[in-house]
């Protein structure tokens, strides 16, 4: 294994496995996209993984296109060298469209007012901008939602010379859903509403959760996000590794009495002697503190409970299952991820803390260190 980066001083950080990224990035251009365009979504620093580090790695495995909400990460992959296609996939302002023509970026529009702000934006640099028109089929976000919304923007890109329409595509609202027929009715939409646009501009629809359970969503392009990363995405069943875990270490570790209490509030309280570790790690790292007395960790490959409230630096778990042999100062512990025969997933963690997978990947701060092992050659 190769690693870019160490932490140095606390033994808090997270483990970004690229050969995971590659790995899912395969899987799911053969099963999704083999004879189409693959778009790898990499925006919020592509899910809390890095942005420029999971770029690479997915065009260099299959992906063509790559995905970004704002323009600003749009020029962070421009600024490390990255040439490929790159998608904006929310609105902009005139100074976010002067950036996406500048950076030469994709933009998503919506309106005619954009394509005129793109218009000004591309006139003024002398360059041509691309734009995907973005149409709201059911998810009551953002895009046109009728034919003749979307014929005002064909006469609006008539009197735009320097803009180009090169793709057209919709976000499903239900992909997931235990019923089809949402998503049916979206599909269903999108055909009537993208019918009077020009032939050969790239149509696309589903990402992980719908291009794995619906094939003629399609289209042209699949976009792939939570799938990429290695979260279960929907009813999909596609064989992905979790390319993200979290780490800390044991710092202290103690014994106390039945009726002792644990962390703020005193909401836990020992009903027979405990002994109890110490963790470096809190929601001043973005362990959420709606972890409180619901997580577990992993020490020695064993479940450990969180006991009471997550501190801002520190958490303390239940160790009273585990050998002295096996509790000493700098034992490593899995906050998320494996360790021996257990694993920690993305989605467990999520239910805890009653959110959705997606914000437990993001959820470390700047200050948890990341490591890097990069895929093998």
């Amino acid at each position: 294994m190769e690693h870019s980066f160490y932490p140095q001083y606390r033994g808090t950080y997270i483990q970004v496995d690229l050969g995971a990224v590659a790995h899912n990035v395969r899987l799911l251009k053969k099963e999704t996209a083999q004879d189409r365009h693959m778009l790898a979504v990499v925006k919020a620093n592509a899910y809390g993984h890095g942005i420029v580090q999971v770029a690479r790695v997915a065009l260099e495995n299959g992906a063509d296109y790559l995905g970004v909400a704002i323009p600003e990460e749009g020029e962070t992959l421009r600024n490390a060298g990255i040439t490929a296609p790159v998608l904006v996939l929310g609105g902009v302002n005139e100074k976010g469209a002067a950036a996406s023509v500048k950076m030469d970026l994709i933009q998503t529009v919506f309106d005619t007012d954009r394509i005129f702000m793109l218009e000004k934006a591309a006139q003024d640099q002398n360059k041509t901008a691309q734009m995907h028109l973005k149409i709201d089929s059911g998810m009551g976000r953002i895009g046109v939602r009728s034919v003749g919304e979307v014929q005002a923007i064909l006469k609006a890109l008539e009197k735009c010379p320097h803009v180009k329409l090169t793709g057209a595509f919709t976000h499903f609202a239900d992909a997931d859903g235990e019923e089809e027929t949402y998503t049916m009715q979206q599909m269903a939409l999108f055909d009537e509403m993208t019918s009077v646009l020009p032939k050969g501009i790239v149509l696309h629809a589903a990402a992980s959760a719908g291009s794995a359970r619906f094939a003629q969503a399609r289209y042209d392009m699949v976009r792939q996000g939570i799938a990429l990363y290695g979260c279960k995405a929907g009813k999909s069943t596609y064989k992905v590794k979790p390319a993200l875990s979290w780490h800390t270490e044991i710092v202290y570790v103690k014994t106390i009495p039945a009726g002792a209490c644990v962390s703020y509030g005193c909401t836990f309280e020992a009903k027979q002697e405990t002994k109890v570790a110490t963790l470096p790690v809190g929601y001043g790292d973005g362990y959420s503190r709606s972890l409180s007395g619901k997580a577990q960790v992993l020490v020695a490959g064993k479940r450990c409970n969180v006991l009471g409230r997550v501190c801002m630096d520190q958490i303390m778990v239940d160790v009273t299952a585990l050998s002295d042999d096996e509790l000493y100062i700098g034992a490593p512990v899995v906050l998320l991820g494996a360790q021996g025969e257990e694993r920690i997933t993305a989605d467990e963690m999520a239910d805890w803390a009653g959110t959705i997978s997606y914000e437990m990947l993001m959820a470390a701060t700047a200050r948890v260190p990341v490591m890097y092992t990069k895929p093998e050659k």
